[in-house]
């Protein structure tokens, strides 16, 4: 794994959260988050068309579930997985060893900035890990020249806060008692690209062209029953407790665990999840 420190002043925060406790967290729980997106990958990968001899770019690749999955279809070419995240990487790079997956190779990276060879890449995918760049418009500009002249651009992102019930409930949960404000709806986070017109007009303003923008609803899972996605999803989201005395904190635990026991269901406990499905070119 290459490791390079530049990162854009407009992700400080999010280097400082993905390649600190945030991102040690997923590292150390990634046998917990690598199955939770398993509904959309079929919808995904048939959209992102990868070739058995495309070279493709995985932005914010984590873990690296979405990098194998490419390497095993882009058998014939490579894939080159970037992230933020040390700890993660160091998970992502395990993997593909144990796998024995020769064409992959990973970079910690700020993908907004780093400077990647132009038209190295014949597809660009980002599997829910693209909403969090400072300055979107920079980075989708950043990755397009690192696409080829067609080259394809696929990313599954999230609608808003409100059409997700795994975070309203969750996060209502949480904070019981405390009202709940979800976040700016352009600020670096999961719902920054929750507005297809915004989408469409970061890509198009960016280098891409034939955006494509279509709904999905499917469900992800936390958890093989209610106790197991508690601790789960409680340590995931300590932060939020951070600030509540003893009675409230144990209140919002309580409270979510009833969460965690109306969705248990005979595959585990799940949520309802909307995301976008986006596709564009060069």
């Amino acid at each position: 794994m290459v490791s390079t420190h530049h990162v854009d002043p407009a992700n400080a925060e999010q280097a400082r959260a993905w390649d600190g406790t945030e991102g040690a967290y997923w590292a150390a729980h990634a046998e917990r988050f690598e199955p939770a997106l398993t509904d959309y990958e079929d919808a995904f990968f048939a959209a992102a068309a990868i070739a058995p001899t495309d070279r493709v770019l995985d932005i914010g690749c984590g873990t690296g579930v979405s990098t194998r999955a490419v390497a095993r279809r882009a058998s014939a070419g490579a894939v080159l997985g970037v992230d933020l995240s040390s700890a993660m990487l160091e998970v992502a790079a395990a993997a593909v060893e144990r796998e024995g997956l020769g064409n992959v190779a990973f970079v910690q990276a700020d993908a907004q900035v780093h400077p990647f060879d132009a038209g190295a890449f014949d597809v660009a995918i980002s599997r829910t890990g693209a909403m969090f760049f400072g300055d979107p418009p920079a980075a989708f500009a950043n990755i397009a020249r690192a696409l080829r002249p067609g080259g394809r651009l696929a990313l599954l992102v999230w609608q808003p806060f409100e059409r997700n019930e795994w975070m309203v409930e969750i996060m209502g949960a949480l904070t019981a008692g405390r009202g709940l404000a979800p976040p700016p709806p352009d600020a670096p986070g999961p719902f920054s690209m929750g507005d297809p017109d915004r989408v469409r007009s970061i890509l198009t303003s960016s280098g891409f062209a034939d955006v494509e923008v279509s709904g999905l609803e499917e469900r992800i899972y936390f958890g093989t029953d209610p106790d197991d996605a508690h601790r789960f999803v409680s340590g995931l989201l300590a932060w939020r407790l951070e600030e509540l005395d003893d009675a409230a904190r144990a209140c919002a635990l309580d409270a979510l665990h009833r969460t965690m026991r109306a969705h248990h269901t005979p595959v585990g406990v799940a949520l309802g999840s909307a995301a976008w499905l986006v596709t564009a070119h060069t």
